[in-house]
């Protein structure tokens, strides 16, 4: 259950940022913390919040379809979220995506003023959503996604390239057109190409700048 106490006002500054896989959203969250400053920025990635899948055998896991909103344990990521937004700190989980499980280590994030959620479904979730000051979608052709996500997976995620293939035909890619692709219409703000759109990346800066002004943060 999440704690009635984290329904007060967010005093923080929340930014959504949502994209098809491979699409570049960790590198325009990274580009904002870098623009901004680590000590009032910090990253929350959806994917840390894939629910544990240790109960299943080890060979049954890639099996999971991970790109649908109920891969994800969503009750705790709000309750962090607001608790992020109200100035506390969280205990995020440390998802070890070769086992598909979690590793039962966590790591201590915040007090921050500006939380970064990036994530393929952030924008999906109506309750995440009207967290959000700045909602963006990154937009990035299909077959620039699709490679991306190959050298991911196999140098980083003990995947072969015909595991990633199988998987991107079987659930990524319906996924993605089900319930990603229709999310952007909820952006305030579409990057095409991701990180390479400078001029989006410094006005979403200056936006977040001046909102941190505002609000005395």
């Amino acid at each position: 259950m999440i704690d009635s106490s984290l329904d007060s006002t967010p005093r923080g500054i929340l930014i959504g940022i949502a994209g098809g896989t491979g699409s570049g959203k960790t590198t325009v969250s990274k580009k904002i913390l870098e623009g901004i400053g680590s000590s009032d920025v910090t990253i929350v990635a959806q994917d840390a919040y894939y629910r544990d899948l240790s109960h299943i055998p080890h060979d049954a896991r890639h099996h999971n379809n991970f790109d649908h909103p109920d891969a994800f344990d969503r009750e705790m990521l709000l309750e962090h979220v607001h608790a992020l937004l109200n100035g506390g700190s969280v205990q995020l989980p440390i998802y070890d995506y070769t086992r598909h499980c979690r590793t039962g280590e966590y790591r201590t994030i915040g007090p921050h003023a500006v939380i970064v959620l990036e994530g393929i479904l952030i924008l999906y979730d109506p309750a995440l959503r009207d967290l959000m000051d700045i909602r963006i979608y990154v937009d990035t052709a299909e077959d620039i996604r699709l490679i991306r996500r190959l050298r991911r997976d196999v140098q980083e995620r003990g995947r072969t390239m015909q595991m990633v293939l199988d998987q991107y035909l079987d659930t990524v890619r319906p996924m993605h057109q089900q319930f990603v692709e229709p999310s952007k219409r909820y952006a305030d703000i579409i990057i095409p190409e991701g990180a390479e759109k400078i001029v989006a990346i410094d006005l979403i800066q200056t936006k977040i700048r001046e909102m941190l002004r505002t609000r005395g943060l």
